[in-house]
C-alpha cells in the first residue's frame, strides 16, 4: 500500500463580481467553506496558474466576463493506503467531488509520498 499527494483542478464559477481579486477571494472562500462543512479541512485550496500563450508568464487562473468569473482552483490532498497512482486519483476525485457537487474536476498531478519505511 502506498501514499500519494493528488492535485485536482476545479473550475469555480463566481457571479456578480467586478474584479479578479474579488473573484479569487470568493472562489477560495466558498470552496473552503464547502470542504469544511464536510469535515475535509485536510484539503489545501489554492488559486491555479495559467501560462500566457505569448510570453510564457504565469498568471492567476481567473477570467471575468459580464460580471461572472471562472476561477481555476487547485485542490491538494494526501491519499493514504491505496494500491496504485490511479486508485489514489479516483479516491481524491471521489472525496473532493462529493463535497463540491457540480464542480468540474480534473486530476493534474500525482506524486508518491515516500515514508520512512521506503527510504
Amino acid at each position: 500500500m502506498s501514499n500519494y499527494l493528488v492535485a485536482v483542478e476545479a473550475a469555480w464559477l463566481v457571479r456578480d463580481v467586478e474584479s479578479i481579486n474579488d473573484a479569487i477571494g470568493v472562489a477560495v472562500s466558498e470552496a473552503g467553506k464547502r470542504l469544511n462543512e464536510t469535515e475535509m479541512d485536510y484539503v489545501e485550496v489554492e488559486i491555479g496558474a495559467t501560462e500566457c500563450p505569448v510570453c510564457g508568464e504565469a498568471f492567476d487562473s481567473a477570467y471575468i466576463a459580464a460580471d461572472t468569473a471562472l476561477v481555476g482552483l487547485i485542490l491538494e490532498m494526501d491519499v493514504f493506503n491505496v494500491d496504485s497512482e490511479q486508485h489514489a486519483q479516483r479516491v481524491a476525485k471521489s472525496e473532493i467531488g462529493g463535497a463540491l457537487k457540480n464542480v468540474p474536476l480534473k486530476v493534474i498531478h500525482t506524486a508518491k509520498i515516500e515514508d520512512d519505511a521506503d527510504q
